[in-house]
């Protein structure tokens, strides 16, 4: 799907007309007495009309819209036309919140409990926070060092906002979540892609980094499990790369690990601040959306040293104040579940486990097609590029990742989002976050395409 035209429509200052001395008193007369002439109000209104300056700030203006949610928009949009698009764009789990979550939050409402909280999110969900980082991630923080926000997204917008100047360098590895970019450039920051190749599963060359780092570089975006691709950075990688951040000490890590429950044996999660000399340059963001089929729930949390977590609580505190007052009761109710998120989480995870290994087979049957089979998150990023500059009958030339979405779009009726939204153009994203029996209509479909299609160059 082509993006939307960010740029800002072309404007030319409207040009003011010629008043004379009776108009000027007619004005004048007429403010005296309190009335204004319909001719008058007419040439008034007409003159505000004009004058109105539809420009949009530069800063917004040079953001781009998110690929992800334009084409789920667009998929939408074909089912309620009543064309059968299967959507496989968003990053939602298709399972429900879990009852006991769900349960706590109708009793919150039954309960009255429905008033601001505390800017930076109730006292009883932060020390339950605390607990969970240092139970499962090895890492020690006190409630004032925690920032409760509305979703995982506000709160690394509001981290790049709070540590980032004009000027300052964001390095972000890629294939990268649509936003990473995005948040940067409000933040008047520049980013630093640092690409990374399938053959290696998409992880971070830590010389790759050390050749990009300067006095400008301020921040380093690590995500693991990877949105896009699944990756898992295994902890002697992160070591190595902590090793190089160290060098420089301008430069902080912002860990996202929305991801982290979700994830397959015999990887395994490590926290970046919990390694040796990385908490005090580390701001770790996880929530409750993924893990816990939240989404709609809009939930998330930050954790750092003090200093950043007032900063971005200070950002909070003048755009949206507090997370909700019942969200916040069934994270609390999704913390205590166990462990990692017990049973509740295990049985989701054990279901997106089945469905990759599906897809995983499925996609190598196809001629051309490289797969780096995801360790974690619920997508696979599947290399196409070999497809790339064919010709198929009736739709025209496979260009590059969009087209060939928009050729699945049209011919297989299945929605996915090109890679080149991610910075990886050879390859697009497909979300396993539905049921099993869904995959495998999908899949025929796809085949069924791509038949229509041969490979350019072998694999």
């Amino acid at each position: 799907m082509a993006a939307a035209s960010t740029s800002a429509p072309s404007f030319s200052p409207p040009t003011k007309p010629a008043s004379s001395p009776n108009s000027v008193c007619f004005a004048a007369s007429a403010r005296a007495s309190g009335k204004r002439p319909a001719a008058g109000r007419a040439r008034m209104a007409v003159v505000r009309a004009e004058a109105v300056d539809a420009t949009i700030s530069p800063t917004v203006s040079a953001l781009r819209p998110s690929k992800t949610m334009a084409i789920t928009d667009q998929a939408t949009a074909l089912k309620q036309a009543g064309v059968p698009v299967i959507g496989l764009a968003a990053g939602e789990p298709d399972f429900d919140t879990p009852a006991v979550i769900a349960e706590a939050g109708m009793n919150a409402i039954k309960d009255g409990y429905t008033r601001y909280t505390p800017n930076a999110g109730t006292l009883e969900l932060r020390k339950a926070i605390c607990n969970k980082l240092q139970e499962e991630n090895g890492i020690s923080y006190t409630p004032d060092q925690v920032l409760v926000s509305n979703g995982a997204k506000q709160c690394i917008t509001q981290a790049v906002l709070a540590v980032c100047s004009p000027g300052d360098e964001v390095l972000i590895p890629a294939p990268y979540w649509v936003s990473y970019p995005e948040m940067a450039t409000l933040a008047g920051a520049t980013s630093v892609i640092l690409p990374t190749s399938i053959s290696e599963n998409f992880l971070l060359r830590p010389e790759l980094l050390a050749s990009k780092l300067n006095e400008k570089s301020r921040l380093l975006i690590l995500c693991s499990p990877s949105n896009p691709t699944g990756s898992v950075y295994p902890k002697e990688l992160l070591e190595e790369i902590a090793e190089i951040v160290k060098k420089y000490p301008k430069l902080l890590v912002l860990s996202d690990e929305i991801y982290e429950h979700i994830i397959y044996q015999p990887a395994e999660h490590t926290s970046f601040a919990s390694l040796p000399g990385m908490w005090d340059r580390t701001l770790t963001v996880n929530g409750f959306s993924k893990a816990f089929a939240m989404t709609g729930w809009r939930l998330g949390y930050l954790a750092a040293p003090k200093h950043f977590v007032a900063a971005c609580g200070k950002i909070q505190s003048q755009f949206t104040s507090g997370a909700s007052s019942i969200s916040q009761k069934a994270g609390l109710a999704a913390l205590n579940l166990g462990y990692a998120g017990g049973e509740a989480v295990s049985t989701m995870v054990k279901a997106f486990q089945e469905r990759r290994d599906y897809l995983v087979k499925s996609f190598k049957e196809l001629p051309g097609v490289k797969i780096s089979e995801p360790q974690g998150a619920f997508y696979l990023f599947i290399d196409f590029s070999s497809y790339y500059g064919s010709e198929v009958e009736g739709f025209g030339t496979i260009k590059d990742s969009e087209s060939l979405c928009m050729f699945l779009l049209e011919k297989a009726q299945v929605a996915l989002v090109p890679g080149d939204a991610f910075g990886d153009d050879k390859c697009i994203r497909i979300s396993y976050a539905a049921a099993l029996s869904t995959l495998q209509t999908a899949m025929d479909k796809i085949k069924e395409a791509v038949a229509l299609i041969k490979p350019r160059v072998a694999a």
